[in-house]
């Protein structure tokens, strides 16, 4: 009987919180889209150039709603309200401090930025444009996650889900009205991008209005060590996105190199299509995060593995209808996007989907074994699995691979650099898992 229940709720907060992020993900698709129709592969170029900035926007936004949200989940079981509350606020304060130093960014940083992004002038202007504005409404994106992380750990996931829904469907709708009928370009694209989050936020507010939400802000000033207990606890999300970002940026830079602002531009493709499928995997894993958190806080050692249980054997299964969609359908799919039947960019693009996501599966083993220690407060496995993936192996792989073999290289650096990093992540698994509950 109990193993039924558990499966039901592993069911429902799975579900919705996939469903939720691919929604969510949709932005990505709908702007290298209407970007690629509208301004070609210049446009798809600078749009790549300027995305891992956002990867690393979101990743900020992650750890601190679910670091906070794993840690309110647990004092919230255990009885301790006010605690509770603590970690709402000081996450608040967390957002407040991000919100401000993205924004300044943007004020004062971007075109520094975009240089170090490596655009040169033929993309410059429209690198710029998208850069700054995305970081004029990091706020925002900011706020929209930590509520989502915070409405979904209360007992809401399907508002949680709801939210990013709308979300990202008016970001589809905006993308199309303001690059087609408004000619408003790449401004229009990143505009409907930042525009998204506030209308989600709109979604979950009447909850928080209405006072059905069981965090609040209370007086209290900032604490050290609960502020760096929230970060600790959301490392594993930050890495998971911000990796994201991470390899955009060393692959931009060695495919300029290679293969100039037309490779970039297939890299576009191959990075857009790369969101959605850790979309897939991250949806998973925050699916799991609360109900992990609150089996922990109540000392049912048996239904943490039951979950662990679950959401391995559904990696498996979503990496094998991932990878088959991807590797029979990577002609059409880099045709969606090459509106300019650019030979070359196609011929890059198909050879990048069909090897590059050989790591579907150990993508999705590294996610959720991070998520299965940072959600039982036991961070320091998860994050040695993250940071490895995310930096410490992929940079130097990315480089010596494409050394030895250009292009192909390239490819091949971010499937060996999730498998090496899901044999260390097993290893500390194995060992590590029943250390606490």
């Amino acid at each position: 009987m109990r193993n039924g229940k558990i499966f039901k709720e592993f069911i429902k907060y799975v579900s919705f919180n996939i469903m939720g992020q691919l929604a969510y993900s949709c932005y990505t698709l709908a702007d290298t889209f209407f970007v690629s129709s509208a301004l070609g592969s210049n446009g798809l170029a600078a749009l790549n150039l300027a995305f891992p900035v956002l990867c690393f926007i979101n990743g900020t936004g992650l750890m601190i709603g679910i670091g906070g949200g794993t840690k309110f989940t647990v004092s919230k079981i255990r009885g301790e309200k006010d605690k509770a509350n603590r970690v709402f606020t000081n996450s608040v304060y967390l957002v407040l401090v991000f919100s401000v130093l993205f924004f300044l960014s943007g004020v004062f940083l971007s075109d520094k930025i975009v240089c170090l992004l490596g655009a040169d002038d033929t993309i410059f202007t429209m690198t710029n444009t998208y850069l700054q504005t995305m970081l004029f409404f990091a706020p925002a994106f900011l706020i929209n996650n930590l509520l989502q992380c915070f409405v979904r750990n209360d007992g809401s996931p399907s508002l949680s889900m709801a939210a990013m829904i709308t979300g990202s469907f008016s970001n589809v709708v905006l993308d199309y009205i303001f690059v087609f009928p408004l000619d408003m370009g790449i401004f229009g694209a990143i505009l409907a991008t930042g525009l998204a989050p506030v209308i989600s936020i709109m979604v979950l507010s009447p909850y928080i209005i209405k006072r059905k939400n069981n965090f609040h802000l209370t007086k209290c000033l900032p604490d050290i060590r609960r502020l760096f207990g929230i970060i600790s606890g959301g490392v594993p999300a930050f890495v998971t996105e911000a990796s994201s970002g991470v390899t955009m940026l060393v692959f931009n830079s060695i495919i300029l190199r290679l293969a100039g602002n037309v490779g970039v531009a297939a890299y576009g493709i191959v990075a857009a299509v790369s969101l959605v499928v850790v979309a897939i995997y991250t949806g998973l894993s925050q699916g799991i995060q609360p109900i992990i958190s609150k089996s922990h806080g109540l000392g049912n050692k048996s239904d943490v593995k039951a979950i662990r249980r679950y959401s391995f054997i559904t990696v498996v299964l979503l990496s094998a209808v991932i990878y088959s969609s991807i590797f029979f359908g990577a002609q059409p799919i880099a045709a969606v996007f090459n509106s300019e039947h650019n030979e070359v960019l196609q011929q890059i693009a198909v050879t990048g989907l069909k090897i590059y996501f050989i790591s579907c599966p150990f993508v999705g083993f590294n996610i959720i074994t991070s998520t299965c220690f940072a959600s039982t407060e036991n961070p320091k496995p998860a994050n040695i699995i993250s940071i490895l993936r995310g930096f410490i192996i992929i940079i130097p792989m990315a480089f010596l691979m494409s050394a030895l073999f250009k292009m192909l290289g390239v490819w091949l650096a971010f499937p060996l650099t999730e498998f090496v990093a899901a044999v260390i992540g097993a290893v500390l698994f194995k060992y590590g898992s029943n250390k606490q509950i």
